[in-house]
C-alpha cells in the first residue's frame, strides 16, 4: 500500500554510477589512466547490477 515510501534501489545505483563517472572524468583529466580504468570498471559493474534489477 505504501510502496512509494520505499527507496528505489535502481535510482540509488544510478546515482552511485553517476558519481563514479564524474570522479573518473576528473581522474582522467589529471592524467592517472590506471585509476581511471579502475573507476570505469566499477561503473560497468554497477551498470550490470542495474540491468539485473530491471530484467
Amino acid at each position: 500500500m505504501f510502496s512509494f515510501f520505499k527507496p528505489d534501489p535502481v535510482k540509488k545505483l544510478k546515482n552511485r554510477k553517476k558519481k563514479i563517472l564524474e570522479e573518473a572524468m576528473r581522474i582522467q583529466r589529471s592524467g592517472d589512466l590506471r585509476l581511471y580504468a579502475l573507476k570505469m570498471e566499477e561503473a560497468e559493474a554497477i551498470q550490470k547490477e542495474i540491468d539485473k534489477k530491471l530484467t
